[in-house]
């Protein structure tokens, strides 16, 4: 098994028409979301925010119940926390805190990552300056928003390249410092050449082949 093996595995995957109208169809909605309102690219920030340590079906399932509770862009810390609680997020009152500090950044939050040049200022930007956001969250947000040169490194992707004799296996039980996240991805991006895909339309497929899914 190595780098060959899985971009052959990629390669049968993307052939796939059923997978690929899956990707191509998630991937529509992301272009459109880049251009979608204020209040839309807060949404999809709090996602990212609960999906860390936890799951993108906890995520989606927690921002229904906050849109529907009213409780995603007003509302008491308390309000917030309640909501996640009853979705059974594992950690409702930190992830309450940090989309109450994120409301103040919704103002502006749309035109100033546009006005930030180069994906990686972007992508630092949100680290430096969310709470609760690290280089996959904002990988993520920034994905879901139709920026596709970057790499989404989570479980699921270090499982595989771990399982491909990519990376070592103790990545899987190691910190991803920035450092070490940025090696993964010129890995991933290396793939997504080999390919003719970008990192973060890759990203899909290598969760497909993971999860049987392709979420957002």
């Amino acid at each position: 098994m190595g780098l060959a093996e899985l971009i052959e595995d990629v390669v049968k995957v993307k052939s796939n028409s059923r997978v690929r109208k899956l990707v191509e169809k998630r991937v529509e909605e992301f272009i459109k979301m880049k251009e979608a309102d204020e209040n839309k690219w807060f949404e999809e920030l709090v996602f990212c925010i609960l999906t860390a340590n936890s799951s993108a079906k906890i995520g989606l399932k927690a921002i229904e119940k906050l849109k529907k509770e009213k409780a995603l862009l007003e509302g008491p810390i308390e309000k917030v926390e309640e909501v996640l609680r009853k979705v059974g997020h594992r950690y409702a009152k930190k992830r309450a805190e940090y989309i109450i500090l994120a409301r103040k950044l919704i103002p502006g939050l749309k035109r100033r990552i546009i006005s930030i040049k180069g994906i990686n200022n972007k992508r630092m930007w949100l680290v430096q300056n969310v709470m609760g956001i690290g280089m996959k969250e904002a990988s993520h947000f920034l994905r879901n928003v139709g920026y596709f040169d970057v790499a989404i490194i989570d479980r699921h992707i270090l499982k595989i390249l771990s399982g491909y004799d990519i990376i070592d296996k103790t990545f899987n039980k190691r910190t991803l410092t920035i450092k070490r996240y940025l090696k993964i991805e010129n890995i991933l991006k290396k793939i997504a050449k080999s390919v003719d895909l970008k990192p973060g339309i890759l990203d899909l497929y290598l969760w497909y082949m993971s999860t049987g899914k392709v979420l957002k």
